[in-house]
């Protein structure tokens, strides 16, 4: 387990986000990203999550609608990580796998990609 604050954290998601391909990043239309302690329901289990309506789901979607939500859990970030380089890592990792979800890919594509 690694001790990281809460601003520290902030911090190193940002830099992961600011270091994603332009173009995975460039499609992210209503999307913000947001960093809580833990999930709902209290586990460690989950690192991240998507908190919306994937692009291949929508039929419409228009001015007025509420941001999607990725959501990134620092508490099971930390608890799963021995050092910085692999917070890093993980971080790197959840945040594809979120924004993967926001284009419609799904877990088992993930599995077959390698990132899920």
């Amino acid at each position: 387990m690694i001790e990281l604050d809460a601003d520290a954290f902030d911090a190193l998601v940002a830099d992961e986000l600011d270091a994603l391909p332009e173009e995975m990043v460039a499609g992210l239309d209503n999307v913000v990203f947001v960093v809580e302690d833990r999930a709902d329901d209290g586990t460690l289990d989950l690192l991240g999550l998507y908190d919306g309506l994937a692009l291949t789901e929508r039929d419409r979607y228009g001015v007025g609608e509420l941001p999607d939500r990725i959501i990134v859990y620092r508490e099971a970030h930390l608890a799963a990580c021995d050092d910085l380089d692999e917070l890093r890592d993980e971080v790197h990792t959840t945040l594809v796998h979120e924004i993967a979800h926001f284009y419609g890919i799904d877990d088992e594509r993930l599995h077959e990609l390698g990132w899920a």
